[in-house]
C-alpha cells in the first residue's frame, strides 16, 4: 500500500475536480448547516473494476439529509495491474475506505457533531456509516469476508453496511469505475 499525504489526495464530484480533503469537509459542513435540525448520514464506502492494465478504485464520500437530498464526492485510485484476487480486491476496497475515513479525525468530526447537538431535542441526528461492496447470501463469493471487513468497520466507530444497503459503494462508487 503506497501512503499518500494528506495535502496530495484530492477528490472530485460532476461540479468540481480536484477538490482537497479541507474543501470536501467544508462542502459537508456547509450541507449540514443548511438545516441542522436534519437526519443526516455521513456514509463512505469503496467499489472496484478490473480492467486488462489496471483495477480502478472508487472511494466514495456521502452526506445524506433524509428525504432533504445528497452531497457527494469521489476520489479514484489506479492501481497498474490487473488484480484478480478477490480477497485482495475486497481487502484494499476496505483500506481505501479506512484511509479517507481517518481524514475525519475526532476534532472533524466533533465539528460535525457541533452542528447537530444543540437541536437533538428537535430530532437532529447525525450517524456514519462504513459501506462494503460484498454480500452475505450463499451465492455471493464475498460472503466469506464479511465478518473480517465488518469488523474493521466497527473498529473505526463506523456502522458497517454491506449489500444490499451498501449502496455508497455498490451504486454510487460503481457508476465511477467503469
Amino acid at each position: 500500500m503506497v501512503k499518500e499525504h494528506v495535502s496530495s489526495i484530492t477528490f472530485q464530484n460532476l461540479s468540481h475536480k480536484n477538490m482537497s480533503f479541507e474543501r470536501v469537509f467544508h462542502n459537508i459542513e456547509q450541507f449540514m448547516e443548511k438545516d441542522p435540525t436534519g437526519n443526516f448520514k455521513l456514509m463512505f464506502g469503496t467499489d472496484s473494476q478490473v480492467f486488462s492494465r489496471e483495477t480502478r478504485f472508487i472511494t466514495g464520500i456521502v452526506i445524506q439529509q433524509e428525504r432533504k437530498g445528497v452531497w457527494a464526492c469521489f476520489r479514484k485510485v489506479i492501481i497498474p495491474r490487473k488484480m484478480t484476487n478477490l480477497y485482495e480486491r475486497i481487502s484494499y476496497e476496505t483500506t481505501l475506505t479506512e484511509e479517507v475515513v481517518s481524514l475525519f479525525t475526532n476534532e472533524k468530526k466533533d465539528c460535525l457533531i457541533d452542528i447537530v447537538l444543540p437541536n437533538i431535542y428537535k430530532g437532529a441526528s447525525l450517524i456514519i456509516e462504513g459501506h462494503i461492496d460484498i454480500g452475505s447470501g450463499k451465492r455471493n463469493k464475498t460472503s466469506i469476508f464479511v465478518k473480517e471487513m465488518i469488523s474493521r468497520m466497527n473498529t473505526l466507530g463506523l456502522k458497517a453496511k454491506i449489500k444490499p444497503e451498501s449502496f455508497v459503494a455498490s451504486s454510487y462508487a460503481n457508476r465511477f469505475t467503469k
